[in-house]
């Protein structure tokens, strides 16, 4: 027996590329565009989480040029040390003002925010619970925390109640999505503040997917329920809305500041580099100016939930830009997923672990970028397909 073992005997990709439906590493060969170029050949991105079309956008693109003009490509060290420029405390500064926190800290990627914020701050004696379906950062994320860890089912507040009693007497914070990235359903912060009547915790959203897509300026979940003022921690990514890629943290001055002397992911990563930072300073302000991508967003929402919806195909609680088509068989969504593609659309299957066992998804998502035509021939390829493989009469 030896350490590699694991991995030559690793076969359960082998067997899906055997029957010719491997459907990951696909090579695109343009940017993240409503329409992208694969082989040659023009194809519809619905898997793309560029819910505002900004990582195309002009001043986005300018943005990032120049700042690399001024201060070259990387900061050769951590935030800690060398690696804080001005312009990641200027961001810092406009996250906080836009999120309306006190602080916020900027991370190299969102999975390395929640890394660092859940490690550092579940700590010995607390207590962590966390939805069943939240993202596998958050859950690598406690894995590293000296705490307790429960779960409580799906947006089940009868069940969470449940946890809660059990850990009366604990220090305890629960984390949940804002917005879920493969079911495209939305966490019922707002529920979950009320159960505060009943009993003390604090609370993490990782916004990640809600962030310029939910609420009435685009600060995310908190916003869209009217409970920012009662939301402890604030996670999000640039990887999404933001048009780039990294992650950040909106909290009270105390939790950053603890936050910038602990965690481990910020302190021993180097930072994030000045093209980026550059690039998210300019996203938010494009998001503050032009309210009309949002809600552009929503009109194609709206129109792909009603189409799917018409022609019978289960989406599940979708409730967001992302709708998922299930079709229950992890063979049937790759196979799915390279027919769409020779139809000229490009979807992401979801399997199991990433589901529950049955439950495997077609995940579409939708940009604010996409015209009606590029959602009707969307609409038409799920339809040819969906009735080829019986997903539909």
């Amino acid at each position: 027996m030896g350490i590699f073992d694991k991995c030559t005997n690793y076969r359960d990709a082998d067997k899906v590329i055997e029957a010719g439906v491997y459907p990951y590493f696909r090579m695109i060969e343009s940017q993240q565009d409503p329409v992208v170029m694969m082989g040659g050949r023009e194809v519809i991105m619905v898997g793309s989480n560029n819910y505002l079309g900004l990582t195309s956008h002009p001043r986005v693109k300018e943005a990032a040029i120049e700042a690399i003009r001024k201060y070259g490509t990387g900061c050769a060290g951590s935030r800690f040390l060398n690696g804080t420029l001005d312009i990641h405390v200027k961001l810092e500064e406009k996250l906080a003002r836009f999120f309306r926190k006190e602080g916020a800290l900027v991370y190299a990627t969102g999975y390395q925010t929640n890394l660092g914020v859940l490690s550092a701050v579940v700590g010995r004696g607390d207590v962590a619970i966390s939805d069943r379906l939240n993202h596998a950062s958050i859950v690598d994320g406690l894995r590293l925390s000296n705490g307790e860890v429960k779960k409580f089912n799906h947006n089940d507040m009868e069940d969470l109640d449940r946890v809660l009693e059990g850990t009366r007497d604990k220090n305890k914070m629960i984390v949940v999505d804002g917005v879920f990235s493969m079911e495209g359903d939305i966490s019922p912060v707002d529920e979950i503040i009320a159960l505060r009547r009943k009993h003390d915790f604090g609370i993490m959203v990782d916004d990640a997917h809600g962030v310029g897509v939910l609420g009435e300026t685009g600060r995310g979940t908190a916003e869209h329920f009217g409970v920012e003022d009662d939301v402890d921690i604030i996670m999000g990514t640039y990887s999404k809305s933001l048009g780039t890629i990294g992650g950040f943290v909106v909290a009270s001055a105390d939790i950053i500041k603890y936050l910038k002397h602990v965690s481990r992911s910020m302190i021993f990563s180097a930072s994030l580099a000045p093209a980026l930072v550059a690039a998210v300073s300019t996203a938010l302000d494009i998001i503050d100016q032009e309210p009309e991508r949002r809600e552009r967003l929503w009109y194609n929402t709206n129109k792909m939930m009603e189409g799917f919806k018409s022609y019978g195909f289960d989406i599940g609680d979708a409730a967001s830009p992302i709708i998922p088509v299930v079709v229950k068989e992890d063979m049937l969504a790759f196979k799915m997923a390279l027919m769409l593609q020779e139809e000229g659309v490009f979807a992401n299957p979801v399997v199991n672990p990433a589901t529950p066992p049955g439950r495997a998804l077609m995940r579409t998502s939708y940009m604010a970028t996409h015209t009606d035509e590029h959602l009707d021939r969307v609409l038409e390829a799920f339809v040819k397909v969906g009735k080829q493989l019986g997903l539909i009469s």
